[in-house]
């Protein structure tokens, strides 16, 4: 069950908040390769606004930048499945922190965190750090420069960090790769030879012939009888 302080439980039942979005894109540096943080929210202005990291749960101070960079946000399931949410964000083409963070910088599989702010709408200020919603990745990005009268815009596809959880591994069981974890591990190291050794199993000497499983070899049998 998701956990809220009890400012906003507090606020929520008075029903006096204001939500908006704050987005947090950590992209890649083309000239240098280093990672570029930039953060935008739906509203206006620049704001520093405390948020709740989503990896170490510490409560940070980062920069968010607004008047129309941030338009909107499709809306996010919350949900308790392994399964991977896929959602689209969608944000000015005209601005310049905008054009910098898509164009500027490699946004491909660039680090996307989502965060909800609740704000007191008599004090102004958030009622408590912003909470993450989502956390993932850009697997897609759609820039769309209008003709005159026509809507454009920037359009980030993301994918939730379930992805990494379903992410095969390409690696392969040999004695090289278990070596480059550890390189005491000699657990694979006989994998390349073992099938031609010959051993002695009473009178027989030979290879060991593999063996189907009883359930394999009914099935194999059934076909056959069909």
């Amino acid at each position: 069950m998701r956990q809220l302080p009890s400012a906003i439980l507090s606020a929520l039942a008075d029903r006096r908040l204001v939500a908006r979005d704050f987005l947090w894109i950590v992209a890649r540096n083309r000239s240098t390769g280093m990672p570029e943080s930039v953060g935008f929210w739906s509203d206006v202005g620049s704001v520093d606004a405390p948020v709740i990291d989503p990896e170490t749960g510490t409560d940070v101070v980062r920069p968010f930048h607004g008047s129309g960079t941030l338009i909107s946000v499709d809306p996010i399931p919350l949900v308790s499945t392994m399964e991977v949410q896929n959602i689209r964000i969608r944000m000015s083409q005209i601005d310049n922190l905008v054009q910098q963070a898509v164009r500027d910088y490699d946004c491909k599989q660039a680090k996307v965190e989502i965060f909800r702010g609740l704000f007191s709408p008599e004090s102004r200020t958030l009622v408590a750090p912003a909470e993450p919603r989502f956390v993932g990745f850009v697997d897609k990005i759609d820039i769309t420069t209008p003709s005159e009268n026509e809507d454009g815009g920037v359009v980030l596809t993301c994918a939730s960090h379930t992805q990494e959880i379903l992410r095969s591994n390409p690696d392969t069981r040999s004695d090289a790769s278990q070596r480059l974890r550890d390189p005491n591990d000699n657990f694979y190291q006989d994998t390349a030879v073992v099938g031609e050794w010959e051993l002695f199993w009473g009178r027989k000497q030979g290879k060991i012939d593999t063996q189907k499983s009883s359930d394999a070899r009914l099935i194999q049998k059934s076909i056959g009888a069909a």
